[in-house]
């Protein structure tokens, strides 16, 4: 039995996942800033780490699942210059920004839905931390790792031994590589801020010991991750280009603060790339969710994410996801048919019921290393080639083992992958119930042409069907479609 091994990026190395909790599992995931509607490279993150979770619940952990909303504190640079990207998008709409949170809130929930990504458990918002953020900058000061400057509050890197020690980076080499500016109240140029001081027209502000501010972006999370999950946590998910500062920066100012660890073990997914080069909103080459499911169905959207693995780029063309929709397409086939399919008798099928087992076994050591979803889908397509054509080859077919593999790749493509909608119900709408009312009525009409020897008139049926796109097949069973 295999056991699932994550890839740590703390460490640098494949390790056995071990929960701190027998049984439970807690997993924060930075969620987005809600300025904008969600793009594909948003959908990357959040479709990897819903099977993650997903999966974790499907070999029988309890996941308590924080992914926090982000509305207020982080500024245009990712670091502590510049707007608030909320204040700055509240003044472009003339909206007031807690409108705009709401709106886009609601936009990014209202896309991950039609991704079939499962919402989290918790999912807290940064101004409704506040109380939490300043008690950790208070704490900081009081053990000597912060200082405050007219206002605002910086932690001191210089003061952390281990800082860098995620991202691999030399707290010597990024104080002297960092550019003085003059008019910095920095004691160190690569001090980050934990509490900023709020210029009379910054519209989001609170009290504060040091006056009327703001929060650090990284302090948001380290305040929301710990206070529903404790510390240390099991696992701290986000995107690869979070690593630095704001990863790095959560650690220091949480195990600086607590003096343990922040999270046992670190997952970073990485990009979609279009052309080679990172989608991003700050580069304009980004695609709507919205946009994209209005010509892709939002299922193989998910499985072209999922066609990578979570750590590797994976590069955006319509030809990809023209690829994507033959697949979803494949397996949505296979489950129909399955279900459709007329058992004859009861028991099993031993042989079959070997290949059921040899494919659950082959998927479960898939995603046990390190949630291969690649291997995990080239898994369930040999199984699906497997399924079609012992459903050919049936003179008989056993109705018990009929039931286990259709469970097999509602478990697999539907619970773990969610690659499936779900109700079941909805692979087969309307329009496919009265398509395969007519096509019966022309298998049918062939059929007697065969029985009369009108072999010409077989022929014609079977190929105008085909140009038509609809393919027959002759099995031991009868004709089937697709």
């Amino acid at each position: 039995m295999s056991e699932l091994k994550l890839y740590n990026s703390l460490t640098r190395k494949k390790e056995v996942f071990k929960p701190i909790h027998p049984g439970f599992v807690g997993i924060y995931v930075c969620g987005p800033t809600v300025y904008g509607h969600a793009h594909l490279g948003h959908a990357k993150s959040y479709i990897s780490f819903d099977v993650i979770v997903r999966y974790l619940r499907h070999i029988g952990y309890q996941v308590r699942y924080v992914q926090n909303i982000t509305d207020v504190g982080h500024l245009v640079s990712d670091a502590d210059e510049g707007e608030d990207k909320i204040g700055r998008q509240a003044r472009l709409e003339k909206l007031e920004p807690m409108e705009v949170v709401e709106r886009y809130t609601r936009s990014y929930f209202e896309d991950m839905d039609t991704l079939n990504v499962q919402r989290p458990d918790i999912s807290p918002r940064a101004s409704g931390h506040i109380p939490e953020q300043i008690e950790l900058v208070e704490t900081l000061i009081e053990k000597g790792y912060a200082y405050e400057v007219n206002g605002t509050v910086y932690f001191d890197v210089s003061k952390d031994k281990e800082y860098g020690k995620l991202s691999g980076r030399n707290v010597e080499e990024l104080i002297s590589g960092h550019r003085i500016d003059p008019n910095s109240d920095k004691k160190n140029p690569a001090d980050f801020a934990l509490w900023k001081k709020a210029d009379p027209e910054h519209i989001m502000q609170w009290n504060s010991p040091w006056g009327k501010g703001y929060p650090g972006w990284h302090a948001e999370c380290s305040v929301m991750s710990t206070k529903y999950l404790g510390q240390p946590f099991d696992i701290h998910g986000g995107g690869l280009e979070n690593t630095f500062p704001h990863h790095e920066c959560e650690i220091a100012q949480s195990e600086c603060a607590h003096d343990k660890t922040f999270a046992n073990y670190w997952l970073h997914n990485n990009m979609i790339t279009v052309d080679g080069t990172k989608m991003g909103k700050s580069l304009g080459n980004f695609i709507l969710v919205k946009d994209a499911v209005t010509k892709h169905n939002p299922l193989a959207i998910r499985f072209f994410v999922l066609s990578s693995h979570y750590r590797s780029p994976v590069d955006f063309s319509d030809k990809a996801l023209d690829a994507a929709e033959k697949g979803i397409e494949k397996i949505h086939q296979t489950l129909l048919r399955l279900m459709d399919f007329k058992a004859v008798q009861n028991g099993q099928d031993a042989t079959f019921e070997e290949a059921i087992h040899n494919f659950i076994a082959r998927f479960k050591a898939e995603m046990d290393d390190d949630f291969n979803t690649p291997k995990a889908i080239a898994a369930l397509f040999d199984f699906i080639r497997d399924v079609n054509s012992w459903l050919d080859k049936s003179k008989q077919t056993a109705a018990d083992t009929l039931q286990a593999a259709t469970r097999a790749i509602e478990k697999t493509a539907g619970d773990v992958l969610g690659l499936l909608p779900a109700d079941l119900k909805t692979l087969r709408t309307v329009d496919d119930e009265k398509l395969n009312g007519v096509i019966r009525i022309l298998i049918d009409m062939r059929n007697e042409a065969r029985k009369e020897k009108n072999f010409a008139l077989a022929d014609d049926i079977r190929n105008r069907l085909k140009e038509a796109g609809i393919e027959l097949k002759d099995t031991p069973q009868g004709t089937s479609w697709s």
